[in-house]
């Protein structure tokens, strides 16, 4: 599929005009300035944090030979559009969540989160010792890209309400924002789901135009200020346990660089997930805290619930198994997650549990 050819000869629906503005790589005396365009505005926390701790380790391993110029969501094109203008060689890198591109292939969901998918400790297993990668790189040749994982916001919590979720019924008519799959699903509960860039969540629950949205965790939440608008924060969800966050290079742009270079963005992007993944940990306990002390109450689904999102998040699932691709990755992804899974149980859970026993004892 030469995707590609197609992409350079079409428009980019209204920011062709600003994509097309973006300039080739400057190249002066070994050095090089790369445009990455983003899916969320300047200093969003974690998501807008790895972008730019990946850009600085690349800064620095190259010893500035290599500079990223990043553009935040609207200032070049819009936050779901980078795939789009990477693919088509307009622009030379984005970083985003690769679920907001499920319609280009629905096996793009697999790469930030699925509903009752791999926690983040076990989707790294997958992509660097079950074969997730390799599978990334075949995706990634139908569109011209070369992606990785470059951040991770741990498990995202269910998110924030307007009003308490008692029941299973109280799901017919929400207006919900959640992205990928897990917003699929929702839609079978009777939901209606709406798919927002995160740097207009806020305005539409203090409009109304939702009754609630799902983010990243406390810390990012907090940031962004939905304390003010919404009563009820679900602390656990079943839709991204362990989402991941890409970088993905034009696939000329990545032949271009040398092995050196390859190498560098490669290790700068696994060290970006370490960091976005451990800073949201850090940080999610005390503002969660905060959260709280501000009137915001701590809730819990109920095991209903719970049994709804199973059953839609199946069903939503199973709606591309037509397509021999995607059911590869479904299947590499959930062989490896059952086989980490399996060892995690019996090693680190239990000792977690017995930990917290025996700590708290006294």
């Amino acid at each position: 599929m030469d995707r590609r050819s197609f992409l350079k000869t079409s428009a980019l629906g209204g920011t062709a005009a600003a994509a097309t503005s973006l300039a080739a790589p400057a190249i002066a005396q070994g050095n090089r300035t790369l445009t990455m365009v983003t899916s969320v505005p300047h200093g969003f926390a974690v998501f807008d944090d790895a972008a730019v701790y990946f850009n600085n380790v690349v800064s620095a391993m190259t010893d500035g030979q290599i500079t990223i110029d990043k553009k935040a969501a609207g200032e070049l094109v819009g936050g779901f559009e980078v795939f789009d203008a990477v693919s088509s060689g307009q622009a030379d890198m984005y970083h985003s969540a690769d679920y907001y591109f499920g319609g280009q292939h629905p096996g793009y969901y697999y790469y930030t989160s699925v509903p009752f998918g791999a926690t983040a400790q076990e989707l790294s297993t997958w992509m660097y010792h079950g074969g997730g990668q390799e599978l990334y790189d075949q995706l990634g040749e139908i569109f011209g890209l070369k992606s990785f994982h470059a951040g991770s916001t741990g498990m995202q919590p269910g998110g924030w309400f307007r009003k308490e979720i008692r029941s299973a019924d109280d799901f017919n008519g929400l207006k919900f924002r959640m992205p990928g799959i897990g917003g699929r699903a929702l839609g079978l509960t009777g939901a209606s789901v709406q798919s927002i860039p995160g740097g207009e969540i806020y305005q539409a629950l203090a409009s109304g135009a939702i009754d609630g949205a799902e983010w990243i965790g406390p810390f990012a939440d907090e940031r962004l200020g939905f304390q003010e608008v919404c009563n009820f924060y679900y602390t656990s969800g079943f839709h991204e346990p362990g989402s991941a966050l890409s970088v993905a290079f034009n696939r000329d742009i990545w032949d271009s660089l040398t092995p050196s270079q390859q190498a560098i963005m490669e290790t700068a992007a696994k060290a970006a997930t370490a960091h976005s993944l451990t800073q949201g940990i850090a940080n999610n306990a005390a503002a969660l805290k905060r959260i709280q002390s501000q009137g915001v109450k701590l809730m819990e689904f109920t095991d209903d619930v719970w049994d709804l999102f199973g059953t839609a998040s199946l069903k939503a699932m199973d709606e591309f198994m037509g397509d021999p691709m995607y059911a590869e990755i479904r299947a590499s992804f959930e062989e490896s997650m059952k086989s980490s899974s399996e060892w995690l149980q019996r090693a680190d859970n239990a000792y977690v549990q017995q930990r917290d026993r025996v700590l708290n004892r006294g």
